[in-house]
């Protein structure tokens, strides 16, 4: 366990979480370099901390204390709205990787601690999302569940492609299928990177071309 999450955060480490690309992801221009670098290198040291606490044991309290000491070094009066949700999202995805709880926290540094607590009590009388079905899979690499949550099914929608798929913890590309009468759907724990019609690829030419992203997008 801890030789796995030890590995997805040293990924985390390595990713250039603020290079343009990753602000065009999220349709929006990059900040400036050297905010984008102070952000960088706030995250790589939580994550480092990350790796010194697991490697000794699993306290998620002490886990969660870490994110909470790493989220206030940003301090979010010098971030705009776009930039303290990028911060948040990747605070997301540390907690995910060490599974600790830490919506509350984000809310709160997000939206101040009142308006938090009337995000959590209108929540109660919402209706919650109706998933039919969730597909799961484990990365190839580091067995993290790759999820694909099924929302709403039609009978006349065909199983018409492959996807090939990257892995948000270890950046390990994946092949899946979703069947038939998927209409909508959403991601969890990972990117759409390919879909090929199954017209013009089989199983075995839709592997092929897996292991070609593999070898040329490493």
């Amino acid at each position: 366990m801890g030789g796995e999450l030890v590995e997805k955060l040293n990924f985390f480490i390595t990713k250039n979480k603020f290079s343009d690309s990753e602000w065009l992801k999220r349709g929006l221009n990059p900040s400036d370099d050297n905010l984008c670098n102070t952000m960088n290198s706030i995250f790589n040291d939580c994550a480092k901390s990350l790796i010194i606490e697991v490697q000794k044991e699993f306290n998620p309290k002490v886990i969660k204390s870490i994110l909470k000491n790493y989220l206030l070094k940003f301090d979010k009066k010098i971030y705009d709205t776009e930039e303290r949700e990028f911060i948040c999202d990747y605070f997301e995805e540390l907690s995910k990787i060490v599974n600790v709880k830490f919506n509350n926290e984000l809310n709160s540094w997000l939206y101040g601690s009142l308006l938090n607590e009337l995000i959590k009590f209108t929540s109660l009388f919402k209706s919650s999302e109706k998933v039919i079905e969730t597909l799961s899979q484990q990365c190839t690499k580091c067995k993290t569940e790759l999820n694909t949550i099924i929302l709403e099914k039609q009978d006349d929608i065909p199983d018409s492609c492959y996807n090939i798929i990257k892995c948000k913890s270890c950046g390990e590309f994946n092949l899946i299928e979703k069947g038939p009468k998927v209409k909508n759907f959403r991601y969890e724990n990972y990117e759409l990177i390919e879909e090929l019609n199954k017209e013009d690829f089989s199983r075995e030419q839709a592997e092929i071309r897996l292991k070609q992203i593999q070898y040329f997008r490493k």
